[in-house]
């Protein structure tokens, strides 16, 4: 059921919305952010740049590894992505097995490394 997982900073956008759900034929994507997961207007604007077709939640973790391990998505192919890699680490120790995670854009902050010109990691 879990075909992709990704972090990005951008979470669903042109990449992410036409590329992978294509390609990998995803039939949802799950951000996973607990911050995201509150603000309506985030929310919306996921809702805009989601394709037409392909389904979407959005949730805090604990919620994310709830509905997972209860094999809610089990019928489904999901592309799960994350702002931040902690979220993933989180979904892990909840016990969701993440096999693989491409990293995709992290953005600069003041206490970030820079790793690549797109991938930026803080402790």
């Amino acid at each position: 059921m879990i075909i992709a997982v990704r972090i990005d900073g951008r979470l669903i956008h042109g990449q992410v919305a036409n590329l992978w759900t294509t390609k990998l034929n995803i039939t949802r994507i799950m951000v996973v952010d607990d911050e995201v997961s509150q603000s309506a207007i985030e929310k919306s604007g996921l809702k805009l740049a989601t394709p037409a077709g392909v389904k979407l939640s959005v949730l805090p973790y604990a919620r994310a590894a709830e509905n997972i391990l209860a094999g809610r998505y089990d019928s489904q192919r999901l592309l799960i992505v994350a702002k931040k890699p902690h979220y993933l680490l989180k979904l892990v120790e909840a016990g969701v097995p993440l096999e693989e995670i491409n990293v995709g854009n992290m953005s600069q902050s003041d206490t970030a490394t820079s790793i690549t010109r797109s991938v930026n990691v803080d402790e």
